[in-house]
């Protein structure tokens, strides 16, 4: 079966797509990634992406739209950019653009409307993955652990993904996963005054000078005292994290103090949880100063894998998770959610 999936991080880099064929032998899932690209947003859908949360409720659902028809322009393109077959084509499944994420209060929201996905591309569409596991009292994240174990086995035995925030999955009795920390996030935010989308590969980072008084009242902060299941969202970034940070003006020395941190907070996961070998993927594996950080502090053997993989990986997973939506099986996991038992999540916009 071949599903085409569609991921839009937090960190805003793009629309990334990916066109996956999927086989299941004797119980055993195992994919193909036959063609990625990422579709970068221009600045004006990046901005009221950036100020989706400020929007009023007419004008979000006015973007809702306007989102959908830009996956869905998106997809047609890449497929026929990519000369794909479009009949053998079962289903786009997409992540959708994540807006709300306060799981406390039963909500979750991801715009991107699927049934606009389905209307351009005359393809089915499942999207909405989250919704349900929040309404079962879970925290709707991360999903990403259903296709770390489900078709990466072979690489490692955990799994951490830094993109705009950074989560990490394991497995001993059972599985675990849960958000760690901030991670692209912050670091993007702080760069964009300067007019950079990023700091490349770490180079700004590097160069600055730790702010010890600031890397502790980081590290004090109230949400690494719980346990997991645990997630993340801009609102937490923008209520605790950000206030904390943009008084100093040292745009080097707070980006050396926040990756000081994120290190610092993805080693303890790791080192506590004791695990001997992690896939680390999505935009904070390009980070050469972060991930050198993380190698110095850590008791394991670190995989960066194939550029592919580092960008492609979560876009993979959602065509998976629409994978198991269309075959009725299990696609949310309660262990690693918090939720009152495993779910299928998702919704289908049928075309025909």
């Amino acid at each position: 079966m071949e599903i085409i999936g569609i991921m839009s991080g937090t960190s805003l880099d793009g629309c990334d797509i990916a066109h996956v064929k999927f086989k299941t032998e004797n119980s055993q899932d195992t994919f193909e990634l036959l063609n990625a690209h990422t579709y970068n947003y221009n600045n004006r859908l990046k901005h009221k992406l950036k100020t989706a949360p400020l929007l009023s409720s007419m004008d979000l659902l006015i973007l809702d739209k306007e989102l959908g028809f830009f996956f869905g322009e998106s997809v047609n393109d890449f497929i026929k950019v990519k000369n794909i077959d479009k009949k053998q084509i079962r289903a786009v499944s997409s992540h959708g653009h994540t807006v709300f994420h306060q799981p406390n209060l039963k909500i979750t929201h991801q715009i991107g409307c699927g049934i606009s996905i389905s209307n351009k591309t005359k393809i089915n569409t499942i999207n909405d993955f989250r919704s349900k596991d929040v309404l079962a009292g879970g925290q709707g994240a991360p999903l990403v652990p259903i296709g770390d174990f489900g078709l990466f086995y072979n690489y490692a035995k955990a799994f951490l993904n830094i993109g705009g925030f950074a989560n990490i999955s394991f497995k001993k009795e059972k599985i675990s996963a849960f958000d760690i920390c901030p991670g692209n996030l912050p670091l993007n935010k702080i760069v964009s005054k300067i007019n950079l989308a990023y700091d490349n590969k770490g180079d700004i980072a590097k160069k600055g000078k730790l702010d010890s008084d600031l890397l502790v009242k980081l590290n004090s902060l109230e949400f690494y005292k719980k346990n997991g299941p645990k997630s993340l969202g801009t609102e937490w970034l923008e209520s605790f994290f950000m206030p904390l940070i943009e008084a100093n003006k040292d745009i080097p020395s707070v980006l050396s103090t926040v990756c000081e941190h994120i290190s610092t907070k993805i080693s303890e996961a790791i080192n506590e949880n004791e695990i001997e070998k992690i896939l680390i993927t999505g935009g904070g594996a390009k980070n050469e100063h972060l991930i050198k950080l993380i190698k110095e502090k850590v008791n394991c053997d670190v995989i960066i894998p194939n550029e592919d993989l580092i960008d492609f990986k979560e876009a993979i997973i959602f065509a998976y998770m629409g994978y198991l939506f269309i075959h009725n099986r299990t696609n949310c996991l309660a262990s690693v959610t918090g939720a009152k038992k495993d779910l299928i999540g998702g919704t289908e916009h049928k075309w025909n």
